[in-house]
């Protein structure tokens, strides 16, 4: 066989738009058929069949016609008896098609040449003998349970027939069973039906405990996320406010710290200018003072002995000559005692009525020195001489 590198468009040519050419191509899912010429052989064919190339057919002596080896269907539709008696009806489809060998392509062709859409007409017929005998000898929970191994029942037993005729079974499938109506297959069914009810109920509620679970599982995570969350935020919002509690106080505080740094500081100029006003005090009021009464005390010193030796030349003069001199003597020692004050350094603190004291008190001492002397002049006793000349002194002390 020499392949034609032309195409099958080019063989299609060739068979339809010139046919005198006598060139015929089956297509691939059909045999040709070529009758009118003798065959040689004892065993040989009234046609010739030519598949998967082209050939010459002569016009006039040879006629060509086509046999198709595509898949076909055929439909069983049948009501059938149990063993139980019970009527079941039953549909089934059967997918067959003309063997691919030479014999098989033959035994078609004497029966299905003139009128091929009879195969799927007979292999029915035959189906449906086989479904009746089969499904007579089962029972119907046999059949519900076990519809596959009826299929392959009926097609094991209707392949010899169908060798006869050329055909070879692709499939069968069953498409229904139901019992016309009777309820026998539902009465059947039911205990399944509860059963797969019952394991789709027990299935239900295993998954609607664990979408339960899991949104409990779930809301539990957000009450806990939520209550981390508001203790975070809290926690948060406390710094915040004790960063901003500081921040407001820092400013007080601050001026708090300063004006008590500055009080300090006050305090410690004050203390210094008491120090230093205690000073000036000692410098400008004691110390004068001091110096003022030691000059006193030893200006009365002088007195006092000037007076012992008055008293002593009044004791030999004579009272009344002595008392003269000391009158004339008294405004001298006053005026040195006034000179002295004049030198020195002394503060009045009451003003002019301060002044009129020590003036006074200036005029009292020289007139008690005065009396002092007279009375140490005076002649005495004995006894009472010592005691005079003990006051003078003490006086003058």
């Amino acid at each position: 066989m020499v392949a034609d590198a032309r195409g099958p468009h080019h063989h299609h040519w060739l068979r339809e738009a010139n046919p005198m050419f006598g060139y015929r191509v089956p297509a691939p899912n059909e045999a040709l058929l070529i009758s009118g010429r003798k065959q040689r052989g004892a065993d040989a064919l009234p046609f010739k069949i030519v598949t998967g190339h082209g050939t010459f057919v002569v016009p006039v002596f040879s006629k060509a016609t086509r046999l198709t080896l595509a898949m076909q269907e055929a439909e069983v539709e049948e009501d059938c008896y149990t063993q139980q008696g019970l009527t079941l009806h039953v549909q089934a489809v059967i997918a067959f098609k003309v063997g691919d060998d030479h014999e098989s392509i033959a035994a078609a062709a004497r029966r299905f040449q003139g009128d091929q859409t009879q195969m799927p007409v007979l292999v029915g017929r035959i189906f449906s003998g086989h479904l009746r005998s089969i499904i007579g000898s089962m029972t119907v929970e046999a059949i519900i349970r076990e519809q596959q191994t009826l299929a392959d029942a009926i097609v094991d037993a209707s392949k010899t027939e169908m060798a006869r005729i050329g055909l070879d079974i692709d499939s069968l499938q069953i498409s229904s069973i139901h019992d016309k109506g009777v309820g026998y297959i539902k009465a059947l069914a039911a205990p399944h039906q509860a059963r797969v009810n019952q394991e789709a109920n027990v299935a239900q509620a295993i998954a609607d405990q664990a979408s339960a679970m899991a949104q409990q599982e779930s809301r539990r995570n957000q009450a806990e996320y939520a209550r981390q969350t508001a203790i975070a935020q809290a926690r948060y919002q406390a710094e915040i406010d004790q960063a901003q509690q500081t921040a407001a106080q820092a400013g007080p505080l601050a001026a708090a710290q300063a004006q008590q740094h500055v009080l300090v500081e006050q305090a410690l100029v004050a203390q210094k200018h008491a120090e230093l006003r205690q000073v000036q005090l000692i410098a400008e009021v004691i110390r004068p003072a001091q110096a003022e009464a030691e000059r006193i005390v030893t200006l009365a010193r002088a007195d006092a002995d000037a007076t012992k030796l008055s008293a002593e030349a009044a004791a030999a003069q004579g009272r009344i000559a002595l008392d003269q001199m000391m009158i004339e003597q008294l405004p001298d020692l006053l005026r040195a005692a006034a000179e002295g004050l004049q030198g020195a350094n002394l503060t009045v603190l009451d003003g002019a009525e301060g002044l009129n004291s020590v003036v006074a008190s200036l005029a009292a001492q020289g007139t008690a020195l005065l009396e002092a002397v007279r009375k140490g002049m005076t002649p005495a006793p004995a006894g009472e001489s010592a005691t005079s000349t003990a006051i003078v002194r003490r006086d003058a002390a």
